[in-house]
């Protein structure tokens, strides 16, 4: 196993400033330093050739263009198996024009990997990351301040998935046989309403949190006001709820009987 990682993740007595990165590399995977922002499409299929699997752990913080241009150089590099960083939503069903430019970015990577036939491809589709809905810039939970939101209503529903359960979920994925090639994979630790959610809180936490509801059109009226702003354009997508959610039975976790961490077990962990 080898991972890409910054150049700037060893110090200047070339020590690894993870210690995480050292458990790895003390079982035996190999670490290669490549800065992915700043290389072109060539820089990156040059690292990307004679790798059988790339699986992208990338995520949004390269910034805009990162995932089409790891994409292509995958591509071109005919690596045979490729996991993009697409443990998201369902951006089939969001399609282009959502507001968020990362997902239309999303979308064309599905159309990139779609309009091909060298590459086999699976996509991992987790909803958000749990930890996401206590975000306090999210907006929704807030523990802090003992408020929970709902985005478009208390009927409306959001699927949730842990980091931990995500990278476990992947490789049973990946392992798996009969080997699951060019599909969308669904998975979940936790498809909930707003009103569940904010019973689980408070069940949980055994307080009561000032409920709100963030409507659509308010929302929309405040994008407007300030068209910029990262998360309040993630609140108007979870308010619209389309390819926000999916139930837990269609789960490919469910269907193998592989249980996962959901939010009441995730938040006992973390208040």
């Amino acid at each position: 196993v080898s991972v890409i990682v910054s150049g700037q993740s060893r110090d200047k007595q070339s020590k690894r400033r993870s210690s995480i990165h050292q458990q790895l590399a003390d079982a035996g995977a190999r670490f290669i330093p490549v800065d992915i922002a700043g290389s072109s499409v060539a820089a990156l299929k040059d690292q990307f050739r004679g790798f059988d699997t790339i699986i992208n752990c990338m995520g949004f913080v390269a910034g805009a263009g990162t995932q089409i241009k790891i994409t292509r150089a995958v591509l071109e590099a005919g690596v045979k198996l490729y996991l993009p960083w697409q443990f998201g939503v369902n951006y089939d069903v969001v399609g282009k024009g959502s507001g968020q430019p990362v997902w239309d970015e999303q979308y064309d990577v599905r159309t990139l990997l779609r309009e091909q036939n060298v590459t086999e491809w699976v996509i991992v589709s987790t909803g958000i990351f749990t930890s996401f809905l206590f975000e306090p810039a999210f907006d929704v939970v807030n523990l802090a301040k003992k408020t929970i939101n709902a985005l478009g209503g208390w009927e409306m529903q959001v699927t949730v998935t842990s980091p931990a359960d995500i990278g476990r979920l992947t490789t049973e994925i990946y392992l798996h046989q009969p080997r699951i090639t060019n599909e969308v994979v669904f998975v979940a630790g936790e498809t909930t309403s707003y009103a569940k959610l904010a019973e689980t809180v408070e069940r949980v936490t055994q307080q009561t949190f000032t409920r709100g509801v963030l409507t659509l059109p308010d929302l929309q009226e405040q994008l407007r006001l300030h068209p910029h702003d990262p998360m309040l354009r993630y609140r108007v997508a979870f308010a619209r709820g389309d390819g926000m959610w999916w139930p837990m039975s269609d789960t490919w976790n469910a269907q193998h009987h592989l249980p996962t961490q959901d939010i009441a077990a995730w938040l006992k962990t973390h208040q």
